[in-house]
């Protein structure tokens, strides 16, 4: 590798892409055409890094297979970046291999980490912490341990635990500090301002107040009877009913809930849970027969007692309490996804919600509707963007398989 390649790869790694440009933006050779698709995916230029990742992996021969698989590596990161989730991820595979076979271990993490952010933004956190618990950081440089730390951060908060997610915010810190990378630094600053942002409501006896992570998992483990309006569960004491499945019996559950210590009429419970603007004799044997289901379900954490007025919920022990989501939006886990000021594909927001292509378009132009969500570029390459919102953190709303906690 000649000098400028050298002085290129050292910019890049400080991160300073227009100083990398500055010694090989006219050069066309194999290595310099990696090394531009890389600087032009730090300068957010996507479709123009995967152009020069491409023509560089074709360039490279058939015996630089370490090279050839740096460039799939760095493509997969601009494909991830770009929020392209449907980019071939047997080619990732693949590179992580080679990587394997021939020593290159730190690549071979930087694969493995993109991997693993990629579960995350499909919702598949315990895949996540899976394949993230295999890997072994601590002799991997700086600028990797801080990334891999920022992933533990996120799978923490994901499930919940306030304790490791801040454990691993402190190593991701210091790793970044001993990288002088300054993006980097950025990076572990907006993750630790999440933690102190509301990321859920807590409604008790029709009062409510905003909590932050360390409150919400305080909440969580207490001895009451918590109706999760987040995940659409029940809890206490270690046991759970998911409901997400079943919306109708959680609008239920959730109006007995915020109705406690009182009761919720028949009238509000037919209008809320089935839309019906006027209660006939059909509403009520309809509210008798999904209240008899719902106390089926609840019959280990609560009972469902008929009032004169109504129905009260009645937990076996404690109080009742609603963990509510910071906004209430039916796009909210659309919302969620988008609030990382990412331009998303219509594409890649359904298979991250796993829903259909039509029911993220028409969320979408809801959403554009209202002016919460703007556009870029036309056809396949349309990309929707969102900026965060403002004051509130947004990871409880994001999508997650059955079972995350």
């Amino acid at each position: 590798m000649d000098s400028l390649v050298t002085a290129a790869a050292r910019a890049l790694k400080a991160g300073d892409p227009l100083g990398a440009l500055k010694w090989i933006a006219l050069r066309d050779d194999p290595p310099a055409l990696a090394l531009r698709g890389i600087a032009m995916a730090q300068l957010g230029e996507f479709a123009k890094a995967r152009m020069l990742l491409r023509r560089a992996a074709r360039s490279f021969g058939p015996r630089e297979r370490v090279e050839r698989a740096r460039c799939v590596t760095a493509e997969a990161e601009v494909a991830l970046a770009s929020r392209d989730l449907r980019w071939p991820t047997h080619a990732l595979d693949e590179a992580r291999r080679t990587f394997s076979a021939l020593g290159d271990h730190d690549n071979g993490l930087h694969a493995a980490l993109l991997q693993i952010r990629r579960l995350l933004l499909l919702g598949r956190v315990n895949e996540a912490g899976d394949a993230l618990a295999k890997l072994d950081l601590r002799a991997a440089p700086a600028m990797l341990t801080a990334r891999g730390e920022l992933v533990a951060f996120e799978i923490a908060l994901r499930r919940g635990r306030t304790a490791p997610a801040e454990a691993a915010l402190a190593r991701a810190r210091a790793a970044a500090d001993q990288s002088r990378i300054d993006p980097l630094r950025a990076e572990v600053e907006r993750a630790e301002s999440t933690l102190a942002l509301p990321v859920a409501r807590l409604i008790k006896a029709g009062k409510e107040r905003p909590l932050v992570f360390a409150e919400v998992e305080k909440v969580l483990a207490s001895p009451h009877l918590i109706v999760d309006a987040c995940r659409r569960a029940a809890r206490s004491q270690q046991r759970e009913v998911r409901l997400a499945r079943r919306p109708v019996l959680f609008a239920l559950l959730r109006l007995l809930a915020e109705a406690w210590p009182g009761e919720a009429t028949r009238e509000i419970l037919c209008e809320r849970a089935f839309r019906a603007r006027r209660m006939n004799e059909t509403h009520r044997a309809r509210l008798r027969v999904e209240l008899g289901r719902l106390r089926k379900e609840l019959r280990l954490l609560a009972d469902v007692r008929a009032t004169r007025g109504g129905f009260a919920l009645v937990p076996r022990s404690g109080e009742v309490l609603v963990l509510a989501p910071p906004f209430e939006s039916p796009d909210a886990a659309v919302l969620a996804l988008m609030a990382d000021g990412e331009a998303w594909s219509t594409s890649a927001l359904a298979l991250a919600l796993g829903a259909s292509q039509r029911t993220a378009q028409r969320a979408l132009g809801d959403l554009e509707a209202a002016g919460k969500v703007r556009t870029l570029g036309r056809g396949r390459a349309r990309r929707w963007l969102s900026a965060p919102v403002g004051g509130f953190a947004t990871t409880l709303l994001l999508p997650a398989t059955p079972g995350v906690r």
